[in-house]
């Protein structure tokens, strides 16, 4: 199904930009004959249908091809997290099963299936026979990609989405955000992110519209996009959007061709959104998840100002309820667990029935994240069931640091919470319960984090203790650790 899209949109538009990079500009024609040529290279390294292909690197073109050529070849495509460390990647490629990756240069990875680089990937690619190679008949339930999403046990799971997950998320956005054939869409946040990929980069796609695809994001770069391309809409995390206004150009910036700007992952901070209202811009505030491919529920951006805060209502083709822990729905105001039902959830993680079945009731898939309903069924995020917390819009899950802290010899007992972070909305706080006759150096500990997870995973905090809190059942109290007052 997916496979299908850069030949059809060719069809109808060839000589629209589908794509731009460090200024250079693909049309839709081009994109169409460069997947075409991919896609006959990977079925000459191996790849049939359902096999995996996995990508890991910055922001690329090759990023969108890699994609739609693993699609066109009947594969699953499994975009990787590049801030990662090497471990978690390995980790990632063996539970998948990739039969071949294509990585940036910068990437030394360890693995005995076939890999291209981005440096040998022209070449490569340009071998590659332009004749359409058939796409293999995909139903809508076939897996489309794997997006690891950090585990709640110490290791990521890999959350399925369909050919028919990632079409209706496309169809719920579209709902909610009149996406134009003369889009101009920038994509400054990480693609292997599931909202940079499937509430920007794909609508924009369907309509024919233009990515302007940035490396990594960047202050000074992003602004620079957003003035010499007449970027139209965007989206970013709050951490991204309350630099761009700290920047000395935010006065003086042309943003005038901004229509939208998405947002996800936490709420906007009034005065941020305020902010932005003064320049003329609002935000279109959602909530959502990699589950669900990943939207929800939605604000309209001229929802944002009578709703400072709000998730929004859930979008159009899906069902979702807040519930009591007898699954009971609550009452307007009453805190619950949020559930979600809809064309666009994950049938399961790949290669866990385990998590599957626990991650279902009856049909609805549990968040885990407790939100408020109002009266209009607005939804606000208010707590996070898993103790989850996200930071600079990534997800952390602190089971899967104390993992690791647990193994360095003169840690005995490890604990992490989120707590409040001005730069990142959220950090971590680690409280460490030094071994027997062990001393636990600060400087240490991070020097061993960092060999083994991305660093956005890494506590600011680092906190000694004698003990941790704990319950009667033995559990430990982490509302006490995050009331505790920072250093």
């Amino acid at each position: 199904m997916l496979g299908t899209w850069p030949a059809r949109r060719a069809l109808i538009s060839p000589d629209r930009t589908a794509l731009v990079y460090a200024g250079r500009a693909t049309t839709y024609a081009q994109l169409a004959d460069r997947v075409a040529r991919l896609a006959s290279r990977l079925r000459a390294a191996g790849v049939r249908p359902g096999d995996r292909v996995a990508y890991l690197g910055p922001n690329h073109p090759a990023f969108v091809e890699t994609m739609f050529a693993t699609y066109a070849a009947g594969g699953v495509f499994v975009p990787l997290n590049f801030r990662l460390a090497a471990p978690e990647i390995e980790y990632m490629l063996e539970h998948s099963g990739a039969r071949l990756l294509i990585h940036a240069p910068s990437f030394v990875v360890r693995t005995a299936i076939v890999t291209v680089t981005l440096d040998d990937y022209e070449p490569w690619l340009a071998a590659g026979d332009d004749a359409p190679i058939g796409v293999p008949a995909t139903a809508d339930d076939d897996p489309a990609c794997i997006l690891y999403t950090s585990g709640t046990t110490g290791r990521p799971k890999g959350a399925v989405l369909t050919h028919a997950n990632i079409v209706w998320n496309t169809y719920n956005l579209l709902v909610g955000v009149d996406v134009a054939g003369d889009e101009v869409t920038l994509a400054s946040a990480p693609l292997f992110h599931v909202a940079t990929l499937n509430q920007c980069l794909l609508p924009t796609f369907l309509k024919g519209g233009c990515s302007v695809i940035m490396p990594g994001w960047d202050v000074d770069g992003c602004l620079d996009a957003i003035e010499r391309h007449r970027i139209t809409l965007m989206f970013g995390v709050t951490s991204m959007y309350a630099a761009l206004a700290a920047s000395p150009r935010w006065p003086t910036a042309d943003l005038g061709s901004i229509r939208r700007l998405l947002t996800g992952g936490t709420s906007v901070p009034s005065a941020l959104i305020e902010l932005y209202q003064k320049r003329g811009l609002t935000f279109c505030q959602g909530y959502g998840m990699t589950e669900t491919a990943p939207g929800a529920t939605f604000l309209d951006a001229p929802e944002s100002v009578s709703h400072p805060g709000s998730a929004g209502a859930p979008v159009f083709f899906t069902d979702v309820r807040c519930v009591r822990p007898d699954l009971s729905d609550t009452e307007p105001g009453e805190p619950g667990e949020v559930l979600v039902r809809g064309p666009n959830v994950t049938p399961g993680y790949w290669n866990d029935p385990a998590a599957t079945r626990d991650a279902f009731t009856d049909g609805w898939f549990r968040s885990g994240d407790v939100a408020v309903v109002g009266p209009d069924g607005h939804y606000r995020i208010v707590d996070r069931i898993k103790d989850m917390y996200i930071s600079g819009g990534e997800n952390v899950y602190p089971a899967e640091v104390e993992a690791v802290l647990f193994d360095h010899p003169a840690v005995a007992e490890a604990a992490v919470v989120g707590v409040p972070d001005e730069t990142w909305g959220e950090t971590g706080r680690a409280f460490l319960v030094p071994a027997p006759g062990r001393r636990v150096d600060a400087a240490e500990i991070r020097a061993f984090l960092e060999l083994r997870l991305a660093r956005y995973k890494i506590p600011r905090y680092l906190d000694v203790v004698g003990e941790l809190p704990r319950t009667a059942s033995n559990k430990v109290r982490k509302s006490a650790l995050r009331a505790a007052p920072l250093p």
